[in-house]
């Protein structure tokens, strides 16, 4: 058996067996977390190191400087286009369905001092501060922070100078060179560790919250779902076709990474590991390395639906009808809040948390939210990875540098 398939075995097997644990052994199970946190920080410490060099090689290694500006322009365009129909069908989904209508569930005290907490934590950044927060006072500290905007934005720099410096540069390209190959050797070991993290990670989640959410919950948990889907066929399916690379082929090819994003709700597990397998698929390393970090900054499109539907969810809970003149008031508004802060813990609730407030809405809804967050946060983050993923080919498709030969022999394997 491959290497890949075996590790997605198991990846599957070990969320199973998570699941179990957690459902038979929930005394048990809640101490399983440190092994989830485990393989997560050894995922950060790889993070930075890959980006600053594949960037930095993707751009200065293969003379993609003048293309960098165009480059940048299309993929920014690709995302406000992506994370406004995320915004959009959030909306729609919600009117149709009514998630909230009719839910009765008791809400904790302990749950609403967590909510009033979240009141009083920034919410996001203003488009002239993320601009300034962009560039990092020191690269070692966005490093350390694993602050992948301002490191993007470093490497670029870098790049350029690497590129003006010339010939007496290239002992520095070829040490960067080397450190990618490196690094992707890293990923391999580390990805050794991924089974026993899912099972952390997931019988934690299972033992702390209890199988039984999954029934009180239901409806909430199936119609968020059901919108992540609908935005993969609507947008996602869509761009593909469009483009003609198949859907399922890059859904077959970051499988791993995949799984590995909704069995830990993060993002970050499945980073580098998606990076090396979409470079594999057919898409240049440059556009993979300046793309990819770009979009878990500006292209979260699993969160932006679901900051749409739970500020319904919430209104409705409480029995309020938001004309749609606020509704698209707060389209626009989580449009600016939803960027630039994808590092904050319960980012999306924390965000959600703020809109409410500031158009004047009960955040007690919030609170029903915060029981099932981590199951939430399993889909919306999949559909981000998925969603980035299928950004950089886009983008490749769009440069005329998407080389379709590979992908037909990646996905032979």
């Amino acid at each position: 058996m491959k290497s890949s398939k075996r590790l997605t075995l198991h990846i599957f097997i070990a969320l199973v067996a998570g699941i179990l644990f957690g459902w038979l052994l929930p005394q048990y199970a809640v101490k399983m977390q440190p092994l989830g946190d485990l393989f997560l920080r050894m995922v950060k410490m790889i993070i930075a190191p890959l980006i600053f060099a594949t960037l930095t090689v993707g751009i200065a290694g293969h003379g993609n400087v003048k293309n960098l500006g165009k480059i940048g322009l299309k993929t920014i365009i690709y995302f406000e286009i992506a994370t406004t129909i995320a915004l959009i069908l959030g909306l729609v989904m919600a009117n149709i369905l009514k998630p909230g209508a009719g839910f009765n569930i008791d809400i904790s005290s302990m749950s609403l001092a967590m909510v009033e907490q979240m009141q009083h934590t920034p919410q996001g950044l203003s488009l002239a501060q993320m601009l300034v927060h962009s560039v990092p006072v020191s690269v070692v500290e966005s490093m350390a922070k694993g602050d992948l905007l301002q490191i993007v934005v470093f490497a670029i720099f870098f790049a350029l100078a690497v590129c003006a410096v010339g010939q007496k540069a290239r002992p520095v390209l070829d040490f960067l060179q080397s450190t990618c190959d490196i690094m992707f050797k890293f990923t391999e070991y580390v990805m050794k560790f991924a089974p026993l993290g899912v099972f952390g990670a997931i019988s934690a989640t299972i033992g702390q919250n209890g199988i039984g959410i999954l029934v009180s919950y239901g409806k909430l948990i199936a119609i968020t779902y059901l919108s992540l889907i609908a935005f993969i066929v609507i947008v996602l399916v869509l761009a593909c076709r469009i483009i003609n690379v198949p859907f399922l082929g890059i859904l077959k090819a970051i499988k791993d990474p995949a799984l590995l994003a909704f069995t830990t709700a993060s993002s970050e597990a499945a980073l580098p590991k998606a990076m090396e397998i979409m470079e594999k698929f057919g898409v240049p390393k440059s556009i993979v390395s300046f793309v990819m970090p770009m979009g878990y900054t500006f292209n979260l499109d699993g969160s932006t639906l679901y900051l749409t539907l739970a500020t319904l969810f919430c209104a409705q809970v409480v029995g309020i009808n938001i004309p749609l003149e606020q509704q698209l008031m707060i389209m626009f508004t989580l449009m600016l809040t939803s960027k630039g802060i994808a590092g904050v813990p319960r980012v999306s609730l924390v965000i959600l948390t703020g809109t409410l407030s500031s158009f004047g809405l009960p955040v007690v809804g919030v609170a029903v939210l915060l029981g099932i967050d981590q199951i939430l946060d399993m889909g919306r983050t999949t559909v981000n990875l998925i969603g980035n993923c299928v950004a950089t080919t886009v983008v490749a498709r769009w440069e005329n540098e998407f080389d379709h030969e590979k992908m037909e022999k990646f996905l032979a394997q």
